[in-house]
C-alpha cells in the first residue's frame, strides 16, 4: 500500500460532537474540563499501544484525523465561544495504516498541552481498536489463501455506520473486494456481489433463470457470479448455469449451509465429514465443469470460513479459487492503550508503564 495518508475530509467525521466530547467517555471530558477551568496547560507525551499479539495496524489516519480537526479548546464567553484548533501546537508521530506491529510496539505519539485532545483518547482508540482487529483478522485469511482472493463479507453482521472504515482496514489488508459501496468508499471503489438467493427465489426458485436475468442487466459491468445451492445440487446447477450463460459466467459460489449434505455427495458418504462447502463437494463441481468445458468458470466458496479453515482447504489441494468470507473476520480483540508518560519533558507514567520510543515513527504535518 502507498504510505500516503487519506485526508481528514475522507473520514466525514462529526466533528462539532467530536470536539464537544459527545463520543468520549466522561472522565476525559472531566479532565479537560478541569485543565480549561484552571486554567492549566500540562506538556505531556502520551504514547499509544496494543499489548495483545502482533497485528496489521489501521485506524491510523482516522485517528489523526479526529487530532487534526477535534483537538482544541473553546474560547470565549458560552454565548459567542469560537473553537481554537490545537493540531498546530501539538507534536504528533505515528505508523502507517497496514503496518505490521508487536505487541507493546508504540504505533502513535502525542506531544503537546494535554487539555488540547484529553477528549479525545475515548475516540482515536476505538479508531485504532476497530480497525486494527479488522485488519489483522483479513490479513490472517490472505495469507492463508496463498494468494487466492480473499472477498470481504462481513456487513450484514455488524451495523451500517462501521462499514467504511472497516472496509478500507480490509483493503489495506488485503483483500480483492468488498461487498457494499460504502466499504470500498474511502479508495474509491465499488461493492461486488454474487446473484443472492433472494433474487434465486424471486425468480421462482429457478437458479438458472435468475443468473440469467442478472446477466441481462449487469453483464459485462459486472463479474457474472451464480450462487447454485438453492436447490441443494451444486454439480448439477453449475453445469446448468454455465451451459446457460456461457461466455458470460464468470463463476459458481458454494454456500451450502452447515446443517446440509449436498446431493452430489449422498452416494459417497462414511469416509468424510460431507456438510457444508465440503472439500468432496468443491472437487465434484470442478471436475463436472472441467468435464464438459468449462474450465474457465471460477468456483467461490463461502459460509463459515475462517484462516484455519481456508489453511486446510489450501493444504488438500482443494481446487477454489476464491473464498467469500465474513462474520470470523470480527471476531477477536485488539484492545489499544494510550498512556501518558511524560511530563514537562522528565518520566511521568504509572507504575508498569514507561516511554517506549519507536523508531519507526514518522512526523505527521
Amino acid at each position: 500500500m502507498p504510505r500516503t495518508r487519506l485526508s481528514p475530509e475522507v473520514f466525514a467525521l462529526p466533528v462539532q460532537q467530536l470536539r464537544d466530547g459527545y463520543y468520549s467517555d466522561a472522565y476525559f471530558n472531566c479532565a479537560k474540563g478541569v485543565l480549561e477551568a484552571q486554567d492549566l496547560h500540562p506538556l505531556v507525551t502520551m504514547q499509544v499501544f496494543q499489548k495483545q499479539k502482533r497485528a496489521l495496524l489501521g485506524g491510523v489516519d482516522e485517528a489523526l484525523a479526529m487530532l487534526k480537526l477535534c483537538a482544541g479548546r473553546y474560547a470565549g464567553e458560552a454565548a459567542a465561544r469560537s473553537w481554537a484548533p490545537g493540531w498546530d501546537r501539538l507534536e504528533v508521530a505515528a505508523l502507517h495504516d497496514g503496518d505490521e506491529v508487536a505487541a507493546w510496539e508504540t504505533v502513535l505519539t502525542i506531544a503537546g498541552d494535554y487539555s488540547l485532545f484529553a477528549h479525545l483518547e475515548t475516540v482515536f482508540l476505538g479508531a485504532l481498536t476497530r480497525r486494527t482487529l479488522i485488519g489483522t483478522n483479513v490479513r490472517r485469511v490472505v495469507d492463508a489463501a496463498a494468494g487466492k482472493p480473499i472477498l470481504f463479507f462481513p456487513a450484514r453482521f455488524d451495523l451500517y455506520p462501521v462499514q467504511s472504515g472497516d472496509g478500507y482496514a480490509a483493503h489495506v489488508a488485503g483483500a480483492l473486494g468488498v461487498s457494499t459501496d460504502a466499504q470500498a468508499s474511502w479508495w474509491g471503489g465499488k461493492g461486488i456481489g454474487t446473484v443472492p438467493h433472494g433474487l434465486i427465489a424471486a425468480c421462482g426458485g429457478d437458479t438458472v433463470l435468475a443468473t440469467r436475468r442478472f446477466a441481462d442487466t449487469y453483464y459485462p459491468e459486472l463479474n457474472v457470479t451464480a450462487l447454485v445451492d438453492f436447490d441443494n445440487d451444486c454439480v448439477g446447477t453449475s453445469l446448468a448455469c454455465a451451459r446457460a450463460l456461457g461466455d458470460r459466467l464468470w463463476g459458481v459460489r458454494l454456500d451450502t449451509s452447515e446443517t446440509l449434505v449436498d446431493r452430489s455427495l449422498w452416494a459417497g458418504m462414511g469416509s468424510f465429514r460431507p456438510t457444508g462447502v465440503a472439500p468432496e463437494l468443491v472437487r465434484a463441481v470442478r471436475r463436472a465443469l472441467d468435464a464438459e468445458g468449462f474450465q474457465r468458470v471460477r468456483i467461490v466458496v463461502s459460509g463459515g470460513f475462517t484462516a484455519e479453515r481456508i489453511s486446510a482447504f489450501e493444504a488438500a489441494g482443494v481446487p477454489a479459487d476464491a473464498y467469500g468470507v465474513g462474520s470470523s473476520l470480527l471476531r477477536g480483540i485488539a484492545d489499544f492503550t494510550a498512556d501518558v508518560v511524560r511530563l514537562e519533558g522528565a518520566p511521568c507514567a504509572k507504575v508498569g508503564r514507561e516511554h517506549r520510543p519507536n523508531p519507526r515513527l514518522e512526523r505527521v504535518e
